[in-house]
């Protein structure tokens, strides 16, 4: 009898091992686009500085400018001061917090110019980490404290005293700094050395209550700047990324990574056929780390779970390239900005079924655009 239940274990971890020796996510990169080194945003909620600031680093060396690492907390600082006025003017009835969106640092860098990371590391405090939960505290009490001044008359002061908060934490920004030999300001620095055009890059999004073809406001707490967002169906959306891609051309990704099948250790996101509901623990400690099949994605399903809020705009990323796992399965390549101890050296792989469901829009150079699409845009 011993004999007959060591034989069944025997066989069933020969089983088992051979099934997950077989079965584990092996990747192939069919497409990798030239990017920056990983980052890491810290204890902040800047992804989207780090994503877009990785974007128009890829920018630069697609252009011939080189390897060169950006000032992401040049952009945070000014978004800060711009979510501020536009809290204090509309008497606390808007967004005032950490995140933003990709336009918001396209913006930044129009209004106010960009700096190199050498020249401006915007932290001076200690530690290694970018760490805003102070800093944010306290700017929040700062417009909440200036909403409710009894004086019966607003001190435009407020601005520079706000100011004085992030110089404390963050450091004063220069307003020259030298690179490469020359001298620049934040302004001269984006319009000669990026070459830097705002009206280069477009945001595009996908849900089939919005009208196709449009522009249109996205309703997400995080777009407290009212960008506009050009609304695709969802094979056209997937179908622009998908050519960008392949000419070299890469996007800043808004998305969901919350989803229980969002492997964050093996740097895998997959939307399993199998609900997860209906997993067993074993499965669901192996999601991400053995292959299975996934759920096809339609627009319904899509927008009902962007309105039953499932899917949010929690995080933004840097699409980077293509790649496939052992049985041809197409995934995105993605950069992340948690560090290089994250994933898979801070990338993770996502699939396309991923990508239909838990996207919310994604940012890209206008001439990464199919021509047949830019005219049904009209750009």
């Amino acid at each position: 009898m011993k004999k007959i239940i060591l034989s069944i274990i025997c066989l069933s971890l020969y089983s088992f091992g051979f099934t997950q020796n077989d079965s584990t996510y092996t990747f192939k990169i069919t497409n990798d686009i030239q990017a920056t080194s990983v980052k890491s945003q810290g204890s902040t909620g800047t992804c989207w500085s780090f994503s877009t600031a990785s974007f128009l680093e890829s920018e630069l060396i697609r252009i011939n400018k080189g390897n060169i690492d950006l000032s992401e907390m040049f952009v945070v600082r000014n978004v800060y001061k711009a979510k501020a006025q536009n809290y204090v003017q509309r008497q606390g009835k808007a967004n005032f917090s950490q995140g933003s969106l990709a336009h918001d640092l396209l913006n930044a860098v129009y209004e106010h110019g960009a700096i190199p990371e050498l020249a401006y590391k915007g932290k001076s405090y200690d530690g290694e980490k970018h760490q805003h939960s102070e800093l944010f505290s306290l700017l929040k009490a700062f417009v909440d404290a200036v909403i409710k001044n009894r004086s019966g008359q607003l001190n435009t002061q407020w601005i520079e005293a706000f100011e004085g908060v992030l110089n404390a934490y963050l450091g004063s920004a220069p307003e020259t700094f030298t690179f490469q030999g020359q001298s620049y300001t934040p302004k001269s620095f984006a319009k000669d050395f990026m070459q830097f055009e705002r009206d280069n890059y477009i945001h595009l999004t996908s849900f089939n209550n919005l009208p196709l073809y449009q522009s249109n406001i996205l309703n997400i707490p995080d777009n407290f700047s009212n960008g506009q967002f050009y609304n695709l169906p969802l094979n056209e959306f997937q179908e622009v990324l998908d050519y960008a891609l392949s000419q070299g051309f890469t996007a800043v990704w808004d998305c969901d990574v919350s989803e229980k099948s969002f492997n964050r250790k093996e740097g895998v996101a997959i939307i399993p056929e199998k609900p997860w509901s209906e997993k067993s623990q074993l499965e669901r400690k192996n999601t991400g780390v053995l292959v299975e099949t996934e759920l096809e994605i339609s627009e319904e399903f899509r927008m009902s779970e962007f309105l039953n809020q499932n899917t949010t705009d929690d995080h933004l990323m840097h699409i980077t390239g293509t790649a496939k796992d052992q049985y041809d399965t197409p995934y995105y390549i993605v950069k992340n900005s948690w560090g290089d101890k994250i994933g898979k050296s801070g990338y993770l792989y996502a699939s396309e079924s991923y990508f239909q469901l838990k996207s919310i829009s994604y940012t890209l150079h206008k001439n990464a655009i199919p021509k047949n699409i830019r005219k049904k845009l009209g750009i």
